[in-house]
């Protein structure tokens, strides 16, 4: 179990990176800082976007793995709760505080099972994703063993080719099964299409969601003709979020990488034709680095290496400057060209990550930062939570 901690009893580059009050540039490196207002104007924006569309927005813990990030999109934002893909993320979510936790995933281990089925006792509504009749039985059980109520979404393979079930007859037979099962209830249906996410156009991704609404659509009526309620149609993401809203058949969004950015979701596409981090949404989440080195007189060497970050969506690149490029790392070092010679030694730089989701997993801190001073310290509460 998290415990409480006092920060003020922690000491700076031994336990935590910053303290609250110094300037930016005192904050020891590598390290994940926030650009506040950039991160609240994110927030906000997409709530505004799911309350005028009649959606509820719930968000994808696994992003950033923080329960004061989570609570400042249920403040700001109007969020509902969130997604977390593992029981553990769930349980230091329901810790924290989160009243509404979807396991946006499958449990199947039975030790899983029977943690999963303990999460309602912390006050927390807990829903999973079944996409096999027989996961029921297993559910059921452990409710009725520690006296709890589980919700169940049946999870249909809406293009992404993982999880999931492929045919409206399955849909409605695991959901027959869920009510019938004591101590569960079928509350809806998860429909994520994460594999066209990332597809550079709108157009690409447009026609991807089409054929995954159509599949939804006959999912949805096929459930109300046989007479069961579906209550929440749950999916979206930052990449397609604007489609399940008006497709008059979700109800529920689970966008995750809005709030922060990073590289690889940055460069696609809106239906004007621009990257979506120039003027869609805002990067809030950088790596801030420092050159450790320039003995070389065209590049320059960082504290930022793959130890620091995720590489698997490509290179960060460095925010705001056009004139040095982030080329390649090791475990420890980020090279970075500069053929003018423009950076120093302890010059620092903000990395916009590839992929934020991994990096910020390999954090245990968050720095927010306003106006060049360090403003709030969050542990990324959920890290290495694989479980």
């Amino acid at each position: 179990m998290n415990k409480p901690m006092n920060i003020d009893q922690l000491e700076v580059g031994y336990d935590i990176p910053a303290a609250i009050g110094m300037d930016e540039s005192e904050i020891q490196t590598p390290c994940l800082i926030l650009d506040l207002d950039a991160l609240e104007r994110n927030i906000k924006k997409m709530g505004d976007y799911a309350k005028a569309h009649g959606m509820r927005h719930r968000v994808h813990g696994k992003m950033h793995k923080s329960v004061d990030v989570a609570k400042l999109q249920e403040k700001l934002g109007g969020a509902v709760g969130v997604c977390c893909q593992k029981v553990s993320e769930a349980e230091v979510f329901a810790r924290g505080g989160i009243k509404d936790i979807l396991v946006s995933n499958q449990v199947r281990d039975p030790a899983k099972i029977d943690r999963l089925a303990r999460l309602p006792q912390l006050g927390a509504r807990t829903i999973v994703c079944v996409d096999d009749i027989e996961n029921i039985s297993d559910l059921s059980e452990a409710a009725q063993r520690h006296g709890t109520d589980l919700e169940v979404f049946v999870e249909i393979d809406c293009g992404a080719g993982r999880c999931g079930v492929t045919t409206t007859e399955d849909v409605v037979a695991i959901a027959k099964a869920a009510e019938a099962a004591p101590n569960l209830k079928f509350s809806g249906i998860q429909a994520y299409q994460g594999a066209m996410q990332h597809l550079d156009t709108y157009e690409a991704r447009k026609e991807k969601l089409e054929a995954a609404i159509a599949m939804v659509e006959d999912a949805y009526d096929g459930l109300k003709n046989a007479g069961i309620d579906c209550e929440l149609v749950s999916g979206g993401g930052t990449g397609s979020y604007y489609f399940e809203a008006n497709s008059g058949v979700y109800n529920e969004l689970q966008c995750g990488s809005y709030a922060f950015m990073d590289a690889d979701y940055g460069r696609i596409l809106d239906k004007d034709g621009n990257r979506i981090d120039q003027g869609e949404w805002e990067n809030a989440l950088f790596i801030l680095t420092s050159v450790m080195s320039h003995a070389k007189a065209d590049k320059a060497i960082c504290d930022a290496g793959l130890k620091a970050q995720s590489v698997d969506s490509g290179l960060p690149f460095i925010f705001g400057r056009d004139d040095v490029e982030y080329l390649k790392c090791s475990d420890e070092h980020g090279v970075i060209g500069d053929p003018n010679g423009a950076l120093k030694v302890n010059d620092r730089l903000r990395l916009v990550p590839g992929h934020c989701d991994p990096t910020c997993n390999v954090h245990d801190w968050y720095v927010g930062v306003r106006n060049g001073k360090v403003e709030a310290l969050w542990p990324v509460s959920a890290r290495g939570k694989a479980y």
